[in-house]
């Protein structure tokens, strides 16, 4: 279980490690009064860079071992 864990770690860090954002112009908050008009604000303009990944597949032969299981017999 904890290889499970670490594994889903590495993958997300991974994950977050692979692209670069940089804000080319910051946000601005809403201004409103009680009335709810008013300026609707603007969202940051962001310029993000992502990796370049190859996706493809491969056939894969597994030995499986063969396992024999003898349940006990119920009394």
């Amino acid at each position: 279980m904890n290889k499970i864990a670490i594994a889903a770690v590495l993958t997300a860090g991974l994950a977050l490690s692979a692209c670069e954002a940089k804000v080319t112009e910051e946000g601005e908050m809403p201004s409103v009064d009680v009335d709810v008009s008013g300026d609707a604000g603007q969202m940051p303009e962001v310029d993000v860079e992502t990796a370049d990944v190859e996706v493809g597949s491969e056939e894969v032969t597994v030995d499986v071992p063969d396992v024999d299981v003898t349940m006990p017999s119920e009394k």
